[in-house]
């Protein structure tokens, strides 16, 4: 499954960030890199209006981050970007837009309003696990998820 998401409108449905904050693009692609690692997900974030626009170097593998040029818009983007989709069954469109989820379903895709994924985003990963204050925890990462997170702080292996 891959998720198209509209991340301004995501943004405005999260209790922790707020669309003022001048860092609110990075903390919702930390958030989405985290779900991504959970659920085995890919996403694709759209914002408004970067400089310059396209696809971001916040991007990773699991995550790609495209901001609409200022002469364009989050929307208009998303709209454009799923028509050309080659499996568009695979993909569900997150938005509050409804011109977009309209286009999302007139192209056979599934949709999810922003709230619903915000929640969906805000779920802990099923797999909790309880450890000792006197027990280190022992976390195992795939070589693609020490990748990931390799490449987001710019270090080499």
């Amino acid at each position: 499954m891959v998720y198209m998401i509209d991340g301004h409108n995501l943004i405005a449905k999260l209790p922790d960030i707020t669309l003022d904050d001048p860092d609110d693009e990075a903390k919702l692609v930390q958030k989405l890199i985290g779900f991504c690692a959970r659920t085995k997900q890919q996403c694709v974030v759209v914002f408004d209006y970067g400089l310059p626009g396209g696809v971001s170097r916040m991007s990773t593998r699991s995550v790609q981050v495209v901001f609409a040029s200022a002469r364009s818009n989050a929307d208009r983007v998303i709209m454009e970007r799923l028509k050309k989709v080659p499996d568009p069954r695979g993909w569900t469109v997150v938005t509050s837009d409804n011109d977009v989820a309209t286009t999302a379903r007139m192209c056979r895709m599934k949709t999810m309003h922003a709230e619903d994924f915000a929640r969906l985003l805000e779920r802990p990963p099923n797999k909790m696990v309880a450890v000792d204050a006197g027990e280190a925890a022992d976390v195992k990462l795939s070589d693609d998820e020490v990748d990931e997170w390799m490449d987001l702080f710019g270090g080499k292996k």
